[in-house]
């Protein structure tokens, strides 16, 4: 039995990750679940899973919370500091962090700190400060085991290939809602186009991402700091269909992929029940019902943020901190109806070119990196 604590339990993967566990109630038990501000949902959760405690990180819910399960043996804790603090428990197993943007970063650290296996979902803690997550996962022995599709694809595509060094990977991106339109079409597109993705069920951050292709940018980053790659090592390439979920190419030039109907389960499980493959009642995948798969170019001029991503990613130090930063404050404005859909890299980019640049940063130079960039960004909105 593997002890699973699931930050951010509410959430689109938090949500799955429960389900993955009701599937598989003889290899996991849910530890420890916590929610950001959905108070009800946690509750419900809790009633049903048992957990050993649950931390509702908004502590105006924590009333609310301790009320509903006062009756039952779980632990109720409130506050940002009692995720960093739970997830040194010691009979937690693996930590499934899968809280949106940079609010994941200190939990995963304090997780590894304690020598817990992680299963990361939030690809912006690698995004903001791969290189000090990696060194202390390496320093503690942990594993980091990827839940994103894409980096799932690439590691499975790796399994029995460790010696062998990697030549190149291709992030495959299906294109989301706005694929193929011109910069005119864009230009009034509303934040209820941008959150129908047409393969996918993910929360509203992931799915803007996915829309500005800014997701297939923070990809490519969490892949350098995974994978151990340069960035002329990484490619992005549409794939509209998302049945091809992203290759590895080797030194002989043969490509290995992974293919799958578009299930963030199964990377879930997988990630969970590494280094197993767990019985899954999930449809299977049949070629006369995708008889084209299809491939295109990324259109870096339309869909400018994966440029600016590239470019932090080039400029390494503290610049995707930078930017990740001021793109999570450009998403939560566009989803207010406070910024249009183009005007994001505009915002995104003078964030990049105004903020203090530093080569080589803390822990501590991150969290004001992060701090300052969101400022810069909120008096850009103005």
């Amino acid at each position: 039995m593997k002890r699973i604590a699931i930050l951010g339990s509410t959430g689109s993967i938090g949500t799955q990750a429960l389900e993955v566990i009701s599937e598989h109630r003889d290899q996991f038990e849910v530890e420890v679940i916590t929610a950001n501000t959905n108070a009800e949902l946690l509750i419900k959760q809790a009633i049903e899973y048992k957990p050993n405690a649950v931390v509702i990180a908004n502590k105006d819910k924590y009333r609310e919370v301790y009320d509903a399960l006062s009756g039952l043996d779980i632990k109720v804790y409130a506050g940002e500091e009692s995720i960093e603090q739970i997830v040194e428990m010691s009979s937690i197993d693996t930590v499934l962090t899968a809280m949106v943007g940079f609010s994941g970063l200190k939990p995963t650290l304090k997780a590894i700190s304690a020598g817990k296996q992680i299963a990361l979902a939030n690809k912006e803690t690698l995004v903001v400060a791969g290189e000090i997550v990696t060194e202390s996962a390496r320093e503690k022995g942990v594993n980091i085991y990827p839940v994103d599709s894409e980096h799932s694809a690439i590691f499975q595509c790796l399994a029995g290939e460790f010696q062998n060094k990697i030549e190149k990977i291709y992030l495959t991106a299906s294109g989301g809602p706005f694929r193929g339109m011109t910069e005119n079409e864009l230009e009034n597109v509303t934040k209820n186009e941008a959150l129908k993705h047409p393969n996918w069920n993910m929360g509203a951050k992931v799915t803007v991402d996915s829309a500005t292709m800014m997701n297939k940018g923070l990809e490519a980053i969490e892949a350098k700091w995974l994978f151990g790659l340069e960035p002329f090592q990484i490619d992005i390439i549409v794939h509209p269909q998302s049945i091809i979920h992203s290759l590895v190419q080797f030194e002989d030039g043969s490509l290995k992929a992974q293919m799958g109907l578009p299930d963030m389960k199964l990377p879930i499980q997988y990630a969970l029940g590494y280094p197993y493959r767990l019985k899954s009642p999930a449809k299977r995948f049949s070629f006369a019902d995708y008889p084209n798969l299809t491939f295109e170019s990324v259109n870096t001029k339309i869909f400018r943020n994966i440029a600016l991503a590239y470019e932090s990613l080039n400029k390494k130090g503290n610049m995707p901190c930078i930017m990740n930063a001021a793109n999570e404050v450009v998403v939560a404005a566009f989803l207010c109806n406070k910024i249009k859909f183009l005007r994001m890299p505009d915002v995104i980019e003078k964030c990049m070119a105004k903020a203090t640049y530093i080569i080589k940063p803390s822990l501590e130079d991150y969290i004001e990196s992060d701090k300052e960039s969101r400022e810069l960004a909120i008096n850009l909105l103005k």
